[in-house]
């Protein structure tokens, strides 16, 4: 089975062979880890990271190759985002800016681009922020907050 593709400094991409039984083994501690098992097969994981930024960060979010084109990754990004969203307004992701299927996949899932971390993994390439929000983190409006009065010293008078 080969794991999907892992980004390179030549090529862009480049296929990594991996075992994904065992390279999620043991799963990362002190995350939130989702495994979809098909018949006794890894066949998707998300890892996500809690308080991150007033929400969570998805880590990662992997299809195997043999479980692709089913619609897999859309639902297992929709089981993490129910989890997410009932303690969080806000669920954060990065995609590579060469990781055109991934900036799609994300975008038709309802995420925004925040903006670009240059140099941050890969020399030359970018990470994209991405959110998706369910609303503000607050939920009280600026107007609808109490205003308190600072009592002022009076102005002396300059000579």
């Amino acid at each position: 089975m080969s794991c999907s593709p892992t980004p390179t400094r030549g090529n862009g991409w480049a296929t990594k062979p991996s075992d994904w039984d065992s390279y999620f083994t043991p799963l990362p501690q002190g995350r939130d880890s989702y495994v979809v098992d098909q018949n006794g097969r890894v066949a998707g994981i998300a890892v996500v990271r809690q308080k991150f930024l007033l929400g969570d960060y998805l880590e990662l979010l992997g299809v195997a190759d043999w479980a692709r084109g089913k619609g897999l990754g859309r639902r297992l990004l929709a089981h993490v985002e129910a989890a997410v969203f009932a303690r969080a307004k806000n669920l954060f992701a990065c995609v590579s800016d060469f990781n055109d299927q991934a900036r799609h996949f994300y975008a038709k899932q309802g995420y925004q681009e925040i903006g670009p971390m240059p140099n941050f993994l890969i020399p030359g390439s970018a990470e994209i922020l991405l959110r998706k929000t369910s609303g503000p983190a607050r939920e009280e409006n600026i107007e609808s907050q109490s205003t308190v009065a600072i009592p002022c010293m009076p102005l002396l008078p300059v000579c």
